[in-house]
């Protein structure tokens, strides 16, 4: 189910609610265009595959972000849900593909890195800047009941963790020449991508949609400790 009644929430908030994430998906979809530029020359002058892998990371959160600004175009956005999470969910197993290619690549020693400081700065500012995008639209998303937005949300801190991942790679690399450190835990990371997509695919954003007081024992049940509900299931009666 992704056609919801959230009957606390006035025409005047959900409009609201609306308009900021679309403003919040433009951001993201602004910044990672910059961020897909940055990371791609960089990595292509320092023969970087994580660097490469990064910016394209960049380029599936564009597609990301601009099915949820697909689906919020309509003004009966519930509509478009299903699609809109099917290519979300796509786009976790396109960037868990890749990157898992490219771990693998890497550790079978194909190509050396040089030392990159664009990348440095380029990772250290995303490690900053995406969490705040990706708590901004989930928290929006959850109140809405759009599991499209929240998925979105989480493929936003996915792209945190590789910039932490791509940061301690590098800087690994540059200090002490440790090459195998990145596509360790870019593993790590293509796992987590597998399972955010396999989420997506089914509708199961955790806690998209604020749970009603005597849906506690069930929102624990469903993996929603914090008091919330998957959408895609019902509350009991």
């Amino acid at each position: 189910m992704t056609a919801l009644d959230l009957p606390g929430l006035s025409p005047a908030r959900r409009t609201l609610l609306r308009r900021r994430i679309r403003l919040l998906v433009a951001a993201t979809i602004t910044y990672n265009v910059i961020e897909a530029a940055v990371a791609i020359t960089a990595g292509s002058i320092a023969s970087s595959a994580a660097l490469i892998g990064f910016g394209l990371d960049s380029i599936v959160e564009v597609g990301s972000a601009a099915a949820v600004a697909w689906q919020f175009s309509a003004a009966d956005h519930e509509r478009r849900e299903r699609a809109a999470l099917r290519v979300i969910s796509l786009s976790f197993f396109a960037l868990a593909a890749y990157v898992t290619f490219d771990a693998v690549r890497a550790l079978l020693g194909s190509g050396e890195a040089q030392r990159s400081t664009p990348g440095l700065i380029l990772a250290a500012l995303s490690l900053m800047i995406m969490p705040f995008l990706s708590y901004a639209q989930r928290r929006a998303g959850r109140e809405l009941g759009s599991t499209s937005a929240v998925a979105d949300s989480k493929q936003t801190l996915l792209c945190t963790y590789l910039s932490g991942v791509l940061l301690v790679g590098l800087a690994l690399n540059s200090l002490f020449g440790w090459s195998w450190a990145d596509p360790i835990a870019a593993l790590v990371i293509a796992a987590v991508a597998v399972k955010e997509g396999r989420e997506a695919w089914r509708g199961d954003a955790c806690c998209a949609v604020p749970a009603a007081p005597s849906a506690g024992t069930a929102s624990e049940a469903d993996g929603c400790a914090d008091g919330c509900r998957s959408s895609g299931r019902q509350s009991p009666a």
